[in-house]
């Protein structure tokens, strides 16, 4: 097997355990290439049969980008606080190493998305796996966002912004803004009001083959700041457009036995457990 070695050296404890793991890998299989500041183009090496990913779910959403449009399956070892896409402990790499070798594991495949920027300068587009969010530029101020589906108005939405996600980032920014879980392995996309401004505002899901644009509002008082996937961030004019589509490429997560969906929103969110009441006799 021929391995990507990956992960963000900026968090504590990724180049020690890198340096601890790297000759176990190499007893199991052959490492292509190591990158802890994710800088490399991935594109420009051999193509690799996995990918390891030492950090957080930020680690892991800087390889799906870093891959660009040659994704191969990725496998996230956590090292930071929630670790949802990382679902490997680093004391359960070594168990799991063989397994990999011997081709013992399964791959599920997630809806990514293109983020256009168009202006009448030109475009731009940004693939991505987690979200685009638009909010108010400056923040704090009550912002007006056009959005319309294929081409038809949905509403005007009148707060602080708009989450529009994929199932893989409906349990990231998404959910704390009150959004719904979708299941990673479905087809469509989520769109979850900021602090909307009225209470009619509820979060939407809809296909994700469809072509969702986002534009500021003539009468919106702010402006507009574009995020895709929390690492880039670009300025939306009056006269610029976003639109969100469905990428030609998916990401690969790789599952070892005993890790199910499931399992991990209970394990990771805690989804579905009895609240625990501090204080009181």
């Amino acid at each position: 097997m021929r391995i990507y070695v990956l992960g963000n050296a900026h968090r504590p404890g990724v180049t020690e355990e890198a340096e601890r793991l790297l000759p176990l890998i190499r007893a199991h299989s052959e490492i292509l290439a190591v990158d802890l500041l994710q800088e490399t183009d991935l594109s420009a090496l051999p193509p690799a049969d996995l990918a390891l990913v030492l950090g957080g779910d930020g680690a892991i959403l800087r390889a799906a980008r870093q891959m660009g449009y040659r994704q191969v399956p990725v496998l996230g070892v956590n090292l930071g606080k929630l670790g949802f896409l990382a679902e490997l402990n680093p004391h359960d790499v070594e168990a799991v190493l063989p397994l990999l070798a011997a081709g013992q594991y399964d791959v599920t495949r997630h809806l990514m998305y293109e983020c256009v920027i168009e202006t009448p300068a030109g475009a731009r587009t940004f693939l991505g796996l987690n979200e685009i969010v638009v909010y108010a530029d400056p923040p704090l101020q009550l912002v007006d966002l056009n959005l319309a589906i294929d081409g038809e108005l949905v509403s005007t939405f009148s707060g602080d912004g708009l989450i529009l996600c994929t199932p893989v980032g409906s349990t990231a920014h998404s959910l704390s803004a009150g959004g719904p879980i979708l299941r990673h392995d479905l087809q469509a996309f989520a769109v979850t009001p900021l602090c909307a401004h009225t209470l009619t505002f509820r979060p939407l899901v809809d296909r994700a083959d469809r072509l969702y644009a986002v534009t500021l509002h003539p009468r919106s008082a702010a402006g507009a700041m574009v995020i895709v996937d929390g690492q880039e961030r670009i300025s939306l004019g009056r006269d610029d457009r976003v639109l969100l589509r469905q990428a030609p490429v998916q990401f690969q997560l790789v599952r070892v036995p005993g890790h199910g969906y499931y399992r991990t929103l209970r394990d990771k969110l805690h989804w579905g457990a009895p609240p625990k009441y501090r204080g009181g006799a």
